[in-house]
């Protein structure tokens, strides 16, 4: 699988971040989420899945490039 980076909010263009696939999906940079009573939210976690915190401008401005 190859990647191609979309963007990032941070200064650095580090995490988080958004990458486009060549399978037609995305990746998703991000520090893992640590918050005991956000991660008992989550439904359905499978093993060797973990979820990360994504700041929503971060979304809504690849959304406006890239898939709109």
């Amino acid at each position: 699988m190859r990647l191609r980076f979309l963007g990032s909010t941070s200064e650095a263009g580090a995490c988080p971040s958004l990458y486009e696939t060549d399978r037609g999906t995305i990746v998703v940079q991000g520090l893992h989420l640590t918050d005991a009573e956000a991660l008992s939210d989550l439904r359905h976690v499978l093993d060797g899945e973990s979820a990360v915190e994504v700041p929503r401008e971060l979304l809504v401005d690849i959304a406006r490039r890239v898939v709109l």
